[in-house]
């Protein structure tokens, strides 16, 4: 049960002012939404100013880093050349590779071509041919915060099916920001993304989301894109979370390579493409952190 403090307490949100005059008529809203069923997010999910700060200055180093690989991506590449482009340039802007060492993975980004879908390991094995699809995932921690953003980058010639695909996986992105509401449900938003890729022939991965995110790398909510309406968290203002749809030319099933338990594959070995930002929910709609 989401609780409320005596009117004249601090406020939690720990701006000073008095529980009264600063967000008693936010947690009445919850407290509504609550006892209608709905899933609200609790405090911690709701980040302050001085959280939001922190958040933008890291997403400066984060979309940086891929301004540097956009700059330099080219076939013939390896993609530890990326690796190292993304671990020297987040550590010379002051920040920390969020993804090296989490949970175990072995490298500082991941790099995911054609087929894979995502967490692809970056190797001096694996060199980039003209025509590849590839998305760079990045994510960056500076002074305890964190920012993630992803994007897709084409090698070449690509072929005008692999073009599509990674076209219409932003527009799906796009299509999710539109649906980005306060007050309303994340599943709103999450349909709206799986609607747009089975419009236009394509399927999306349920097994793997968006998350929550900056002051822990995953956080909640879980962020599905093959939701229903009316279902998940309340997008509350505060709230930080990725969109970041995986969507694949052909089934969406997938599996994980047993050897390296990290990359995650198309099933049918059909290309998937992503694009991942991190936002900020506020109370008319969203504001880009990430991207």
């Amino acid at each position: 049960m989401y609780k409320r403090l005596e009117r004249n307490d601090p406020c939690w949100c720990g701006s000073g002012k008095k529980y009264k005059a600063c967000h008693a008529a936010f947690d009445d809203k919850l407290i509504q939404l609550e006892h209608k069923g709905f899933r609200i997010p609790t405090r911690d999910l709701l980040k302050t100013e001085k959280d939001i700060e922190g958040i933008k200055k890291s997403a400066v180093i984060n979309m940086a880093v891929l301004d540097e690989i956009g700059d330099k991506i080219r076939a013939g590449m390896t993609t530890q050349e990326i690796d190292d482009i993304v671990y020297n340039t987040t550590i010379k802007m002051g920040g920390i590779p969020a993804d090296l060492n989490y949970e175990g993975f072995p490298k500082s980004v991941c790099t995911s071509i054609n087929e894979e879908v995502c967490h692809g390991i970056p190797s001096e094995d694996v060199i980039l041919q003209d025509g590849d699809i590839i998305n760079v995932d990045c994510s960056t921690i500076l002074d305890g915060y964190f920012s993630d953003s992803s994007r897709m980058f084409c090698i070449g010639n690509v072929s005008p099916e692999k073009k599509r695909l990674v076209d219409v996986t932003k527009e799906c992105l796009e299509v999710g920001l539109k649906a980005v509401i306060p007050w309303t449900p994340i599943g709103d938003m999450g349909h709206a993304v799986h609607q747009h890729a089975l419009d236009n022939g394509y399927t999306v991965v349920k097994e793997i989301g968006g998350h929550g995110c900056g002051k822990e790398f995953h956080e909640e909510p879980f962020v599905s894109y093959v939701s229903r309406p009316g279902t998940g968290m309340i997008m509350v203002p505060g709230m930080v979370f990725t969109i970041e749809p995986m969507v694949n030319m052909g089934t969406d099933e997938i599996f994980c390579d047993e050897e390296n338990g990290w990359t995650v594959y198309t099933a049918d070995l059909k290309p998937s493409a992503q694009w991942e930002v991190e936002l900020l929910v506020t109370e008319t709609g969203y504001e880009l952190l990430c991207w």
